[in-house]
């Protein structure tokens, strides 16, 4: 099996310094998925939970949302000219009765998935579970520790500083699974095959947290597993806070240190000073923040 980092000897410079030294490099390789024999998409991945990200994606699109809609997932021969398989290739069976997402350009690279105004009328047809009926609340005081805790989790991360990541946590901060890719929507994908495949979907109660920006993407796999708030330690796209807004998801963007932008379900949220009296927009300013004045 392909490993998630690869060895490469390189030149390290430092002002007149030259050195000769082995650095750990985030492993990317293709993953062809396919449905019943048939190819439905190539992603560029680290390897690793492949089987989560096969099944995330079919999440993502709509075509599962029980462990019980898969029949099977293997590896397919990938065979190098010297016989060995690459473990590149995966066939997913559906159960009987599951019908396959519908056919459509499926390919994505390791930067940037499949988005735009065609997938926000998807999610609007396909989603499962509503995100705005979620009572949960999420206390200021807990959100804040989210990056921390994502960031002690990334092993790969530590090794190769070129990976991406994507947590899944309680309300109380207690993290119950997460991944790294070199994609972003990877590694939420591989969190929704993960939640899929231990029978956890929809995933209430719950805060998704990535280490990226908030992409229209991000929040559309978030709204497909039935997940209530998506937090990130950089900025959302415009689409991304229009669909989560429509969708009931509370977008948090900007999340460092203490401080953090509320861009959409900011009645989940709970301050230390007024616990669970805070009313949609009272006490905010134009893009999200508490006001302490």
């Amino acid at each position: 099996m392909s490993r998630v980092a690869v060895k490469k000897r390189i030149l390290r410079v430092k002002d007149a310094a030259r050195v000769s030294r082995v650095d750990s490099l985030a492993a990317e390789e293709p993953l062809e998925i396919r449905l019943d024999g048939t190819p439905l998409t190539v992603t560029m991945r680290t390897p690793g939970d492949d089987f989560d990200l096969a099944a995330g994606f079919l999440v993502s699109e709509g075509a599962v949302g029980s462990p019980d809609d898969i029949a099977t997932i293997r590896y397919c021969a990938g065979a190098t000219v010297d016989g060995g398989n690459t473990y590149n290739v995966l066939d997913v069976r559906l159960a009987p009765g599951v019908e396959a997402p519908a056919p459509r350009n499926f390919y994505t690279t390791s930067s940037c998935g499949v988005c735009g105004k065609a997938s926000l009328e998807a999610v609007r047809t396909v989603a499962r579970w509503s995100a705005g009926d979620d009572p949960v609340e999420l206390a200021q005081s807990v959100v804040v520790t989210l990056p921390d805790r994502l960031r002690a989790a990334q092993r790969v991360f530590d090794r190769t500083g070129g990976l991406h990541a994507a947590g899944l946590f309680t309300a109380d901060g207690e993290p119950l699974c997460v991944r790294e890719d070199v994609g972003r929507h990877n590694a939420v994908d591989k969190l929704l095959g993960w939640a899929l495949r231990e029978g956890r979907l929809p995933l209430r109660g719950t805060v998704l947290m990535v280490s990226g920006r908030a992409s229209f993407e991000l929040v559309q796999k978030a709204v497909m597993g039935g997940i209530p708030a998506l937090a990130a330690v950089s900025a959302p796209s415009s689409l991304a806070v229009e669909l989560a807004a429509e969708e009931g998801l509370t977008l948090i963007g900007f999340l460092r240190g203490t401080s953090m932008n509320v861009y959409t379900g900011e009645r989940r949220l709970t301050s230390p000073e007024r616990p669970s009296d805070v009313t949609p927009g009272a006490g905010y300013g134009s893009a999200g923040v508490r006001s302490t004045g």
